[in-house]
């Protein structure tokens, strides 16, 4: 998938109750197997745990700063997802008998026309199986079905992991015109 390959002309937005039950079984590199699905009310307590395991870099990488507590005004945020404009996809994966969140993709509409910004965060000990690759993936497809045209994230420069995702996508990336310290990676959809 490249930027510059042709987009299928987009289909109308997908109500919001036609996502009731969307889920996928994938299978990582390594042959382990998760499921993702659109977040719902009844994880925030899996996505509030999932942030509180990240490490102090992985944070500073999602939110481009670092914090001891997640507070709640972070979690309603986080939580508070209005599709079409804003859309969220979990990683689960069955962890000691409890489904733990190891990976979360989202996007939000910016309002500037066709575009959104996203984000992806997959945990530590789930990095380098694909994981990554396969939440934005079908965040792609779904902003591409709503009829976004561009997708774009801030990141910091020195987030070598995000680069090679990015990369791998085939997002454009740019140092940020008000901020050397940071990159924006582009995708047309």
């Amino acid at each position: 998938m490249t930027a510059s390959s042709p987009s299928p002309m987009p289909a109308a937005p997908l109500p919001a109750e036609a996502l009731e039950g969307t889920h996928w079984i994938d299978t990582l590199r390594d042959g382990t197997r998760v499921l993702i699905r659109p977040l719902r009310a009844e994880d925030s307590e899996r996505e509030h745990a999932f942030i509180e395991r990240l490490s102090g870099e992985s944070r500073r990488f999602r939110f481009l700063c670092d914090f001891k507590e997640v507070s709640p005004a972070l979690m309603q945020q986080l939580m508070d997802v209005h599709y079409p404009e804003q859309m969220a996809f979990v990683a689960l994966a069955h962890d000691n008998g409890e489904l733990r969140e190891v990976g979360v993709s989202r996007y939000s509409a910016t309002g500037e026309g066709h575009r959104c910004e996203c984000a992806v965060t997959v945990a530590e000990d789930w990095r380098h199986r694909g994981l990554g690759v396969a939440l934005m993936q079908h965040l792609i497809q779904l902003a591409r079905r709503n009829g976004f045209q561009q997708m774009f994230s801030i990141d910091a420069a020195d987030n070598e992991p995000m680069r090679e995702l990015a990369h791998h996508l085939g997002f454009q990336r740019h140092i940020d015109p008000d901020d050397a310290t940071q990159v924006i990676h582009t995708l047309a959809l």
